[in-house]
C-alpha cells in the first residue's frame, strides 16, 4: 500500500501559515522530543489511510475473560496478575497511541471489525473457532481474521494467558509496521524454550561490561519499593519473546542466596510474572562454605547435597515459578568442582538433583580456561566432550557463539555439535564488550545469523548451529538461548539509541533463529525511529554494514583479542606482558618478521580437529579457508596472495582503512536523516557516530602502526600512514573505562594523541 500525505490536525491558523512558511525553508524534523526510554514500543499516531484501514479492523475489543462461559461450562476470571490482563491493557493502550483512541471493550461481537482475543477456556467465542492451537504450544499464538456470528473479526488466541500477551504484541507490532491485517492467518510458536537475557549486575550495583550506567536493580530499596522501570523492562522482553532473567553477575556472590535478598527477589519476580518471565539466579559454587557455614563444597559430599536441596526449597516456598540456576565454575579463578576433583557434570548434577523435584534447570557456562600452553580455543571442547550424556536431563550447556570470548568476529564454537547427549544452549553478547561499548554502532544480528547459520556437518549437511540448539538435530528435550544483556539504569536503557536493536534481535532471533537479520533490522527501525521508506533503506542499510565495518577496523580476516588488557578498550596488539598468556593480544595475533596468525592446524594447535572432518578439512587448507578466518587458523606469511591478488599485508591495511571509511560513510548517511527523526536522538546517534571514527581511525593508525615494524612492508599507494608514531599509541592507556577498571596498578593519563 502506497503512503499518502494528509493533514495530521485541525490546527489554528496562525499555527498553521507558520508550519507552511517553515516548509517552505527546510524539511521539518519531527518536533516531540523523545530519548529513547519507549524503545520499540513508542505507538505513535498513524498518518492517513492507514489509521482508518486499521480502525475498521479494531473497532471493538471482546476479550470475555471475565464472566463469558466457555464450551465447557466453566467461567474463567483473569487475576490482576494474569498476563491476559496485561495483554488488554497493551491492546488498549497500543490501538489508543496509533488509533487516537481505544476501542470499547464489548462482551461479544455486535458489528464489524472486532478484536476478539483470549484462550479457549477463558472465551466461549474463541473454543468455539477451533483454532489450530495445539501446534503453538504454551507460549505460542494464533492471529486469524474470521467471520463471528456474521461479524468479520480478527482473533488473537494462545492456549495461555503468556501465549495470548505474545500474540498481542505481534498485532501491535503489525500496525507499527504498517503491515496488512485485513486477511490474517499466522501461527507462531518459539522454536527455542529458554530464551533469557544474562545480566552481570553485581549486588553493590555496579554491572560488569556494563555500558549503560549503574544495575536496574536497586537492591537497597527492594523489596519495599518496586520501581516502574521494572514493569517496563518485563514489558520490553514480553514484546519480543524473552522469558527468562538472570538477575545476577555470573561471577556470583554468594549473598544472592540469603534470605534478605531472596525475598527481594522475590519481589521481582511478582513484577515478571505478569509479563511471563522467569527469574534465574547466578550461584556461587561455594555459597555452601560462605553462607552455609560447612567446610566443603565437594559436590559428592552428601552434607553438600543436602544444603543445596534445602536452599533450593526455600527459594521455591518464596518464588514457585524460579526458573533455576546459571553457573560459571572454575573459570576465571571462580570455585568449582575441579578444587575438589570432581567433573562439571559432578557440579552441574548436585544442582541439577535439588532443583529437579521443582522444574528447575541448570544453565553451565562452558566458558572455561586457565594456566595453559595449550591453544586457549581448545579447552571447552577438551574438558567437556568427554562427559557428553553424563548430565542430568535438565542441565544444559551454555556454550558462547565462538570459542574464544565474544570477539568481534570467531568461527562458531566446536562444541555446537560435539554433544548429541547434552542439551548445547547458545551465549551471545548483546552488551558490546569487545565490539566499541555503547558509542560505536554495531548492529549485531549479523553476527548472531552469522553463527545460527553456520553448518557443524555433526549429521551431514544442515547440521546448522540453529538446529543444533533448538533441539530439531540431536532431539534435545530442552533447549535455550542466552544473551548477556547490555542493559542498564541510563535513561534510553542500553546506553545508546541503536543499541536497544541488539536487545531487540535477540529476543526476535531466540524465538525463531531462522529469521532474518535484515528483517529484524527493517522492524525494529520501523517500530523505533519511522516507516518513511526514505528513512527505513538508509537506516537498515546503516545497521546492516555496521558490525563489519567494526570488524575491519578491529580484527580483520579473522585476528582476535586484539584490544587493551583488562578495560577491553581501544587496540593493544602489541601487549605481551601480562601474566596468563592468553591475556595477552600477541599470544593471539602471533605476528613476527615472517608474518602473522594462529596455526590451529594440524602443524600447530590442531585446534581444527575439533570440528566434524569436512569443515576441518575446509579451514586446514589455505586455499578453501573463508578469508573472514584465514588468521584465525593460519599463520601466513606477508607476501601470501589472497584472492584479491594483493598480499596478506596490503589486504590487512586496506580492510584497516575500508573499516574506517565504513563509519565515515555511516556518518554521511545518518546526516542526511534528520528530517524524520526527533533532535534529541538524531543528536545523540550524531555524536556517537563521530566517536566512532576518531576512535575507529586511532584502531586503525595503532594497528598498522604496531604490525608494519614486523612487516616491514611500504604502504599500498595511496594509503595514508598512521598519523602518529607506534611508540606515542603504546603510550596510550586508560586507568578505568565505563564498566570495567584496569588491572594495571600504574597508568599515565591519556595520552593526548587519542582524539
Amino acid at each position: 500500500m502506497n503512503s499518502h500525505c494528509v493533514v495530521r490536525a485541525r490546527v489554528g491558523s496562525a499555527i498553521l501559515w507558520l508550519a507552511l512558511l517553515v516548509a517552505l525553508a527546510a524539511p521539518v524534523a519531527p518536533s516531540r522530543a523523545e530519548d529513547g526510554h519507549q524503545l520499540w514500543l513508542r505507538y505513535p499516531r498513524l498518518e492517513e489511510p492507514w489509521r482508518s484501514e486499521y480502525r475498521a479492523v479494531a473497532a471493538q475489543l471482546v476479550a470475555c475473560p471475565t464472566g463469558q462461559t466457555t464450551a465447557a461450562g466453566s467461567e474463567q476470571s483473569a487475576t490482576p496478575s494474569s498476563p491476559l490482563v496485561v495483554a488488554r491493557s497493551e491492546l488498549a493502550r497500543g490501538l489508543t497511541g496509533l488509533l487516537g483512541a481505544s476501542p470499547p471493550l464489548a462482551s461479544g461481537v455486535t458489528e464489524g471489525g472486532a478484536l476478539l482475543f483470549g484462550t479457549p477456556r477463558s472465551c466461549a467465542l474463541i473454543a468455539q473457532e477451533r483454532l489450530p492451537l495445539r501446534a503453538v504450544g504454551r507460549e505460542g499464538y494464533v492471529i486469524r481474521s474470521v467471520v463471528v456470528r456474521g461479524r468479520a473479526a480478527t482473533v488473537i488466541a494462545g492456549n495461555t494467558d503468556v501465549g495470548v500477551l505474545h500474540g498481542v504484541f505481534h498485532f501491535l507490532r503489525l500496525l507499527q509496521t504498517h503491515r496488512p491485517v485485513d486477511h490474517l492467518d499466522i501461527s507462531s510458536s518459539p522454536r527455542i524454550e529458554l530464551r533469557v537475557l544474562d545480566h552481570w549486575d553485581n549486588l553493590d550495583g555496579s554491572v560488569e561490561r556494563g555500558y549503560a550506567g549503574a544495575s536496574l536493580w536497586d537492591w537497597k530499596k527492594l523489596p519495599d519499593h518496586l520501581d516502574p522501570r521494572y514493569a517496563e523492562y518485563a514489558r520490553a522482553c514480553a514484546s519480543i519473546g524473552i522469558n527468562g532473567t538472570v538477575l545476577n553477575n555470573v561471577n556470583a556472590s554468594a549473598r544472592i542466596l540469603t534470605r534478605p535478598y531472596l525475598v527481594k527477589v522475590a519481589a521481582l519476580a511478582g513484577v515478571f510474572r505478569r509479563y511471563g518471565l522467569k527469574v534465574y539466579l547466578s550461584a556461587r559454587f561455594s555459597a555452601p562454605i560462605e553462607i552455609g557455614g560447612l567446610k566443603s563444597a565437594d559436590p559428592l559430599d552428601p552434607a553438600v547435597r543436602a544444603w543445596w536441596r534445602s536452599k533450593v526449597d526455600e527459594i521455591y516456598r518464596l518464588i514457585p515459578d524460579f526458573g533455576g540456576f546459571l553457573v560459571k565454575a572454575n573459570s576465571e579463578g571462580q570455585p568449582g568442582p575441579q578444587d575438589y576433583g570432581r567433573t562439571h557434570a559432578d557440579g552441574a548434577n548436585v544442582l541439577a538433583d535439588a532443583l529437579a523435584p521443582h522444574g528447575g534447570v541448570v544453565m553451565w557456562r562452558a566458558f572455561v580456561y586457565g594456566r595453559s600452553k595449550e591453544d586457549r580455543a581448545r579447552q571447552a571442547y577438551d574438558e567437556f566432550v568427554p562427559l557428553d550424556g553424563k548430565f542430568r536431563a535438565n542441565v544444559l550447556l551454555q556454550v558462547k557463539h565462538g570459542p574464544i570470548d565474544f570477539q568481534p568476529r570467531e568461527p562458531f564454537h566446536p562444541l555446537f555439535g560435539a554433544m548429541p547427549h547434552t542439551p548445547v544452549m547458545m551465549e551471545v553478547e548483546i552488551t558490546k564488550e569487545y565490539l566499541g561499548f555503547a558509542t560505536h554502532l554495531a548492529y549485531l544480528g549479523p553476527l548472531y545469523e552469522e553463527v545460527l547459520r553456520s553448518d557443524t556437518y555433526a549429521r551431514g549437511r544442515g547440521s546448522t548451529v540453529a538446529r543444533v540448539i533448538d533441539g530439531s538435530l540431536f532431539g534435545y528435550p530442552i533447549t535455550g538461548m542466552a544473551g548477556v544483556a547490555n542493559i542498564g539504569a541510563d535513561r534510553n536503557w542500553t546506553g545508546s539509541q541503536f543499541d536497544q536493536a541488539n536487545w531487540y534481535v535477540f529476543g526476535r532471533l531466540a524465538w525463531e533463529p531462522t529469521s532474518s537479520a535484515a528483517a529484524i533490522a527493517e522492524e525494529w527501525v520501523r517500530m523505533t525511529f519511522s516507516n518513511d521508506p526514505q528513512f527505513v533503506g538508509p537506516a537498515v542499510a546503516m545497521m546492516m554494514r555496521s558490525r563489519e565495518a567494526v570488524v575491519d577496523y578491529m580484527t580483520p580476516l579473522g585476528l582476535a583479542h586484539q584490544m587493551a588488557s583488562g578495560t577491553h578498550y581501544g587496540p593493544g596488539p602489541w601487549v605481551h606482558d601480562n601474566p596468563e598468556p592468553d591475556w595477552n593480544p600477541v599470544y593471539y595475533n602471533r605476528a613476527d618478521s615472517d608474518g602473522i596468525g594462529f596455526d590451529r592446524t594440524a602443524s600447530g594447535s590442531n585446534a581444527v580437529a575439533q570440528y566434524a572432518p569436512l569443515i576441518a578439512a575446509r579451514f586446514s587448507n589455505l586455499t578453501t579457508v573463508p578469508e573472514r578466518y584465514l588468521l584465525w587458523f593460519h599463520h601466513v606469511p606477508w607476501d601470501y596472495r589472497l584472492s584479491s591478488g594483493r598480499t596478506l599485508w596490503d589486504e590487512l591495511v586496506l580492510h584497516y582503512t575500508h573499516g574506517v571509511d565504513e563509519v565515515r560513510a555511516m556518518r554521511t548517511a545518518w546526516s542526511g536523516l534528520a528530517s524524520y527523526v526527533d533532535p534529541e536522538r538524531f543528536a545523540e546517534v550524531t555524536r556517537f557516530l563521530a566517536i566512532q571514527e576518531r576512535e575507529a581511525r586511532w584502531w586503525r593508525d595503532a594497528s598498522i602502526a604496531y604490525f608494519q615494524t614486523l612487516s616491514k612492508r611500504p604502504l599500498p599507494p595511496g594509503v595514508a600512514p598512521p598519523a602518529h608514531t607506534l611508540a606515542e599509541y603504546e603510550a596510550v592507556c586508560f586507568p578505568s573505562t565505563e564498566g570495567y577498571t584496569s588491572k594495571t596498578p600504574a597508568c599515565a593519563p591519556p595520552n593526548p594523541v587519542i582524539p
